[in-house]
């Protein structure tokens, strides 16, 4: 009965996002998006129903161990646009860098203004790198991956609305600009936004992600120690 009840969970979740997606596609509202819709749906579910989260976990945590794959898939149009990556490597290596100090040292900032417990303050410091990165660099962060992944959501879901609206009105041309903003802001969701703009900024922007990600991992344990 454990079994199918997990399955069940899982189906629903797919079954859910596969309708979004479809609602999404014909509705393009970021609102409608089924990174925001299918979460809140489910989330009330769980609540009417008196459901936990163990149960609704126990077969559904397959979907977040795909996300480790999901992100590796992004090397394959990095591997067909590697001449311009190889032109622009130094930008992007350096905007990645500064980026990610901003994000850090900005969160702790506010963290710690709002008076926020140090595992929160911790949990938040990995928000701006893809889920996978997040999850292996919380626990190095003194922080609480399934923290850090609500986190990261929030914080993609949020860098890609805020993104469109900021490209609308900045003079930005450069694809590489737009495509950087885009991964450092809004990491996997916002990579997700760039390809359909273009495929050029949508390679960018996964360039960034996976940098930005694998310098957090690395750099994790020494960060801890000087936040």
């Amino acid at each position: 009965m454990t079994l199918l009840t997990g399955l069940f969970w899982l189906a629903l979740t797919v079954l859910l996002y596969v309708a979004m997606r479809g609602i999404h596609h014909r509705f393009p509202r970021a609102w409608l998006s089924p990174l925001i819709v299918v979460p809140a749906v489910l989330i009330a579910i769980l609540l009417l129903a008196h459901v936990p989260y163990a149960a609704y976990n126990a077969q559904s945590h397959w979907l977040s161990a795909m996300l480790g794959p999901a992100t590796v898939a992004f090397a394959v149009p990095i591997f067909e646009f590697r001449q311009t990556i190889r032109r622009h490597w130094f930008p992007l290596v350096v905007g990645v860098i500064v980026g990610m100090s901003v994000a850090v040292l900005s969160t702790v900032w506010l963290s710690r203004l709002l008076g926020l417990p140090e595992l929160l303050e911790r949990s938040l410091t990995v928000r701006s790198i893809s889920t996978p990165f997040a999850i292996a660099a919380a626990p190095s962060m003194g922080g609480q991956a399934e923290l850090a992944a609500v986190f990261v959501v929030i914080t993609g879901l949020v860098g890609m609305v805020l993104g469109e609206w900021l490209l609308s009105w900045l003079p930005v041309r450069s694809k590489l600009a737009k495509g950087a903003l885009f991964g450092a802001g809004a990491h996997a969701v916002g990579t997700v936004t760039a390809h359909k703009r273009d495929t050029e900024e949508g390679v960018i922007s996964s360039l960034t992600m996976i940098i930005a990600g694998i310098l957090m991992v690395l750099l994790a344990p020494w960060i801890s120690l000087w936040v």
